[in-house]
């Protein structure tokens, strides 16, 4: 399909990074591409703080985790040529992770674990037991003096990213308008309050929206690997900052609104990591994340609506999956190919 003037191939409603990484996907192929979203690029939950994009545990393997596990390995090259064509940094480094081990039998899974990454990661990436002490300054206090560090996690900053992807697209000759006559194949990827269009369309249950609030950290350590110490993610940041996350909240009156579980966060973070406890907070952020019911990313044709697809449920791993996602949608929206996994796929709805 060749790039110009003329009535766009694909109509994406939703310039968030599930939205916005498939339109990047069909210009790439020569798709003619029109994104809408009435507040811009990376308005909703897209435009937060954290951005840790990490593996599952590798065992008891699905086709969830093989999934992502593409997508994580996709993503460099991905984000590699989004920042060439935008001219901008969308802060992504395969920085690894390190995970403190509460007890003796944490350590115990933790090692046996080894193996499963060694067989599943196809030799891409590694998950090892590490001595804290063999670690600097830089890590989580550990009961057990033991670490895990994989070589797989990534990180990115999504506001950036986003500003990226946006910026690439334009350059390839996309639109990205706040609103647009629809035209050519329709899809849906409108987060939150796309769920609840799809709850109330099939009158059940379909996803929703859960709160996250996360906070950002003056403090350079840039080329650090990220942490997760007891549920909470510590993300350095390539412009020195650190984010810290998150809350999930099924239940509030704010969705946009920071409070004191934000401060619990906060505070849990500066007691198990001493490198943050003089580091001051610098931003504040709190959004809806969509959550499909299945948990999983919610893809494919809307069901019964000839023309018009999904593309949602990105919750806490959205920019992981993104890659993969934009492969697969893409497939679907200009070859008809569909190489949807079934259990994320929209025929379950």
């Amino acid at each position: 399909m060749a790039m110009g003037a003329g009535t766009p191939d694909v109509t994406i409603r939703g310039a968030g990074i599930f939205g916005l990484s498939i339109a990047w996907a069909c210009l790439l192929r020569g798709a003619r591409v029109r994104v809408i979203d009435p507040q811009g690029p990376g308005a909703g939950s897209s435009g937060g703080l954290v951005g840790a994009l990490a593996p599952h545990v590798p065992e008891n393997w699905n086709e969830k985790k093989a999934f992502q596990l593409d997508s994580l390995l996709m993503a460099e090259s991905f984000w590699a040529g989004v920042a060439v064509a935008s001219g901008r940094d969308p802060g992504y480094l395969r920085s690894g992770r390190l995970q403190p081990l509460a007890d003796d039998r944490a350590v115990e899974m933790a090692q046996a674990r080894a193996d499963g990454a060694a067989a599943l990661w196809r030799g891409r990436a590694s998950w090892a037991v590490v001595a804290t002490a063999a670690l600097d300054a830089w890590r989580a206090e550990s009961p057990t003096g033991f670490h895990i560090h994989d070589t797989l996690s990534a990180r990115l900053h999504p506001q950036q990213a986003c500003a990226a992807l946006a910026a690439a697209v334009l350059a390839r000759g996309g639109e990205i308008l706040t609103e647009a006559r629809e035209q050519g194949a329709v899809l849906h990827a409108t987060g939150a309050a796309g769920l609840a269009d799809l709850s109330a369309s099939f009158q059940r249950p379909v996803g929703t929206g859960v709160k996250g609030q996360a906070a950002l950290l003056r403090l350079d350590r840039r080329a650090a690997p990220q942490l997760f110490c007891d549920g909470v993610h510590v993300v350095p940041h390539a412009d020195g900052t650190i984010a810290i996350g998150s809350t999930s909240e099924r239940a509030y009156s704010d969705p946009r609104g920071v409070d004191e579980q934000l401060e619990a966060v906060i505070a849990k973070a500066r007691a198990a990591v001493p490198a943050l406890r003089a580091a001051p907070v610098i931003a504040r952020w709190a959004g809806l994340r969509p959550r499909a019911k299945s948990r999983a990313p919610l893809l494919g044709p809307w069901p019964g609506r000839p023309g018009h697809f999904i593309a949602n449920g990105g919750f806490k791993i959205g920019f992981g999956m993104a890659p993969k996602v934009a492969e697969v949608m893409a497939d679907l929206l200009l070859e008809g190919c569909d190489a949807i996994p079934q259990g994320f796929h929209s025929d379950q709805i």
